[in-house]
């Protein structure tokens, strides 16, 4: 698919509609004067409080404004990295108008540019598609650190702390999309009451899932509860 660069209008719906069009995209940066791009392959969706009908227990905005998430409350098109167990540095696309926090957590790619430097930034990956499967290795590919790089803007490709990033996006929706919830979130925000994990199907770079702390027994509650419930339900023929 030919690709075009991402604009602020195409960022500014909320995270939940702007992820999936996400899938098929390419982000591209320089750092150090070290090109490496990569076709995003999975991502998540996350909105912050007062973000959307629903609130999200599982976003780092979930409380309110603080110092760490308070670039997810700005503008569209800037990216907002964080810091995850003290180790890895994670990519996020801010969407949304400016004060509204969300953001597009991207989870996995294939790195189609600049393979051999992200080889070297990721010396344990086994097979070029372990480059930029989950997260932190997503990060680590293409070379955005926290703190340094938080904010960057990837609309404009303004120069940040020696880093440009450029998003460019599919200019047609990506088909053959998987939805399903979120890796690793604790809790209901990880069950399928939070659909908002999308993939593309059946690619290889695409991390595989695990459940959060507590989520698995909620979801399995969950069913067990509805499956009460219809018990429960007397039959139209009854």
């Amino acid at each position: 698919m030919t690709l075009r660069p991402a604009t602020r209008a195409d960022l500014a719906p909320l995270p939940l509609e702007v992820a999936p069009r996400l899938l098929g995209a390419v982000l591209r940066t320089e750092v150090a004067g070290t090109v490496v791009a990569v076709r995003i392959t999975e991502v998540e969706a996350y909105h912050g409080l007062g973000t959307g009908d629903i609130a999200d227990p599982g976003s780092h905005a979930r409380s309110g404004l603080t110092p760490r998430n308070a670039t997810m409350w700005g503008e569209p098109g800037h990216l907002y990295v964080y810091l995850s167990h003290g180790i890895h540095s994670c990519v996020n696309v801010v969407c949304g108008p400016s004060g509204v926090a969300g953001g597009v957590l991207l989870r996995a790619g294939e790195v189609i540019e600049g393979r051999d430097a992200a080889s070297a930034r990721r010396p344990a990956a086994r097979a070029p598609r372990d480059l930029a499967r989950g997260p932190g290795r997503f990060g680590s590919a293409v070379g955005l650190r926290y703190v340094d790089h938080d904010g960057i803007d990837a609309v404009t490709g303004a120069v940040r702390n020696g880093a440009v990033a450029r998003l460019s996006l599919t200019r047609e929706a990506v088909t053959d999309v998987s939805t399903g919830p979120r890796v690793g979130v604790a809790g209901i925000a990880g069950t399928d009451a939070f659909p908002w994990r999308f993939w593309l199907a059946g690619d290889p770079t695409v991390s595989a899932f695990r459940w959060g702390r507590g989520a698995r027994e909620l979801q399995e509650s969950g069913r067990d509860a509805a499956s009460a419930r219809q018990a429960d339900t007397p039959s139209v023929l009854d």
